[in-house]
């Protein structure tokens, strides 16, 4: 349901993705069929043309974050995913695979804690500056066009709702310099200049590390 309901405010919203074409439940689940959203997942673009398209990424996801969050009725904010990772940190069902190099040497727990220490000021922050977020914003779940490289939409959505804007772009822009390594320092730089809004290094850093515990 709930991949259902941001489907569908999405495209009323102007947010480009799957719409939803039917939802059926029965005594074995839900099942929701969506419209394709046509194109290749921006993870599958060559090295050479990874300056092209992640300008064209960074417009798409401006946009979506200049959508009006006062219509916005889904919650994805530092509160809900903290009390989603205590969570998964207490059931001991982090996925490790998850996991940033720079956590690996530290259990969940300890994470968790370094984290915690840091909420009040990242709660305040969110409050100040809270968008549209997609909440799982990595390349493969965003679409573009094989040919022109402008993306054509942004796929699941489970997870899409307000939240601190640091929260997709930290995401976005770690697993885009883990995919062309070889363009890290441009891709962070790109991000700067093109977004049109200040980007805060440490709540990057927050939001970075906070996702994978909320996972299993």
């Amino acid at each position: 349901m709930a991949e259902r309901d941001r489907c569908e405010w999405a495209s009323a919203n102007g947010i480009p993705g799957p719409a939803v074409r039917s939802w059926q439940t029965d005594g074995s689940g839900a099942r929701l069929v969506t419209s394709a959203v046509t194109g290749i997942s921006a993870h599958r673009v060559d090295a050479k043309r990874a300056r092209s398209v992640w300008l064209n990424i960074i417009d798409a996801v401006r946009m979506m974050h200049q959508t009006d969050p006062a219509d916005c009725p889904f919650d994805r904010g530092v509160d809900q995913m903290f009390s989603l990772a205590r969570d998964v940190v207490s059931r001991d069902a982090v996925n490790r695979d998850f996991l940033r190099p720079e956590q690996l040497t530290s259990t969940p727990r300890e994470l968790l804690d370094d984290l915690s220490r840091q909420l009040p000021l990242r709660l305040d922050q969110e409050l100040a500056d809270r968008v549209v977020c997609h909440g799982d914003l990595c390349l493969p779940n965003i679409m573009v066009d094989p040919e022109t490289l402008e993306v054509v939409g942004f796929v699941d959505l489970g997870r899409l709702g307000l939240a601190d804007r640091h929260a997709d772009l930290s995401l976005l822009l770690a697993n885009a310099q883990d995919t062309w390594p070889e363009h890290a320092d441009a891709l962070a730089e790109a991000l700067l200049a093109r977004y049109g809004h200040p980007i805060d290094t440490d709540r990057l850093e927050f939001h970075l590390h906070l996702d994978p515990l909320t996972w299993d």
